[in-house]
């Protein structure tokens, strides 16, 4: 068996980036460096992050005026007769050869790059990059950038977050990142994060209204629902990963919405199938009750008490009151009456997801308009935004007939990303055994 491969740090010559300038300095008095320097205007070294006018190691009392590329000889033949003239009516001076050093703290990465790189390789744009490119773009982008990693092998695993590498820097994948007023904490090694879909979500919360409810049956870290409470919107937001229900969590309570973010740890189907049930009780007295007042990881346990599937309970918390003022009561949602819009964010699987829809909701209890449903998958270049609508009605088992496309971004040559969302038809509501007596 091979050994297993470490990660050490990137090793190369940085003194391969030296590159020497050979100039003219003139030796001043220091006192006399302002009226110099202004005297020789355009004939002054004049680089980013190099200083024209340096100290002189052989002599306290003066300075060293360095010169521009265009002065070639001692004689500063270069410079006009007159200024001359004026310069030596002004102090002494000693005009000396000076070099300056301009090495591998003084280029910028793309310098780096260009010199790194093949000829005809562009410079990368992302970071996402290996081996020396990597550790220059760590070195040139200190303390913004604390750690340069790089993603390997395809997504396989339960939760779909990718496997990295870390290149340069630390060994350390907790990190924060904001979005349109909102920051996220997350650890890259647990959850999933694509910052490129940014755009997307605040596009699609600005659908939503203030007092809506929200279920977002793959919520991650909360991209949508952080954003959507921040509007003012009720979210219950579940993830079969543990890791980002506690991100959830956590970004809830630093974007002070955890009082409108209801969190789930469950199968999506499971999850829906939870938050649409009506509760024994409702179904005994046909009287509403109230939900659950918390907004904290909520536990399943199964006693028959509440939603078929087990009633769901939350830790109460105390917390500060949130400034931002609140259209709705959490305590006075109930999502087997009523849901605005539900978000399906896993592209790789989530039309086989929208199964769950067919006979979900009880007519006899709902109110009000039926679901926007937002179901975001990948379109190949053999699909058609017809085939796709197709598969969906398929799985729901009835005609969509409200509906948009949205193309979120192009993910390969032969690959984009699509939102679609549609109304959910009447067809797949569930007739009570009343209401088919009737």
């Amino acid at each position: 068996m091979g050994e297993e491969k470490k990660n050490t740090p990137v090793m190369f010559d940085k003194k391969e980036f030296d590159q020497d300038l050979k100039l003219w300095a003139i030796r001043i008095p220091k006192e006399r460096c302002n009226y110099v320097s202004r005297l020789l205007k355009g004939y002054v070294l004049n680089k980013p992050r190099i200083k024209p006018i340096v100290e002189d190691a052989s002599c306290p009392d003066r300075r060293l005026l360095i010169l521009s590329e265009k002065i070639r000889d001692a004689d500063l033949s270069d410079v006009p007769v007159e200024v001359l003239d004026e310069l030596k009516n002004l102090c002494s001076t000693e005009v000396v050869p000076h070099t300056i050093t301009l090495g591998y703290s003084y280029w910028h990465a793309d310098h780096i790059l260009k010199k790194i790189l093949p000829s005809g390789v562009d410079v990368p744009s992302s970071f996402e990059t290996i081996d020396v490119i990597a550790r220059v773009i760590y070195d040139k982008n200190q303390p913004k950038i604390q750690t340069v990693v790089n993603k390997v092998g395809s997504i396989e695993n339960e939760y779909r977050v990718p496997s990295f590498e870390v290149l340069a820097g630390k060994e350390d994948m907790v990190t924060e990142v904001k979005q349109y007023g909102a920051t996220f904490r997350l650890d890259y090694g647990l959850v999933y994060w694509n910052s490129r879909l940014e755009h997307e979500h605040i596009r699609l919360v600005s659908k939503f209204e203030v007092g809506q409810i929200i279920c977002d049956m793959f919520s991650g870290i909360g991209p949508f629902a952080i954003p959507a409470a921040q509007k003012g919107c009720i979210v219950y937001a579940n993830d079969l990963n543990p890791d980002s229900v506690s991100y959830l969590q956590i970004n809830a309570k630093i974007n002070k919405v955890d009082d409108h973010v209801f969190t789930y740890n469950m199968d999506a189907r499971a999850f829906m199938r939870h938050v649409m049930a009506v509760p024994s009780l409702v179904l005994q007295t046909q009287t509403p009750i109230s939900t659950i007042k918390s907004c904290g990881t909520f536990r399943q346990v199964n006693n028959g008490d509440n939603h078929r599937d087990g009633q769901l309970k939350a830790r109460q918390q105390t917390r500060v009151s949130n400034k931002r003022m609140r259209c709705i009561e959490s305590t006075n949602t109930k999502t087997w009456e009523h849901v605005d819009h539900v978000i399906m964010n896993l592209p790789a699987t989530a039309l086989q997801f929208l199964d769950v829809f067919n006979g979900l909701l009880e007519r006899l209890h709902w109110t009000g308009t039926l679901p926007w449903i937002h179901c975001y998958c990948f379109m190949r270049s053999t699909e058609t935004k017809e085939s796709i609508l197709a598969h969906a009605e398929s799985a729901l088992t009835a005609k969509i007939t409200e509906y948009a496309f949205h193309i979120v971004r192009d993910v390969s040559p032969n690959k984009v990303m699509l939102c679609l969302s549609f109304k959910l038809p009447e067809a797949c509501f569930k007739e009570s055994a009343s209401h088919l007596s009737e």
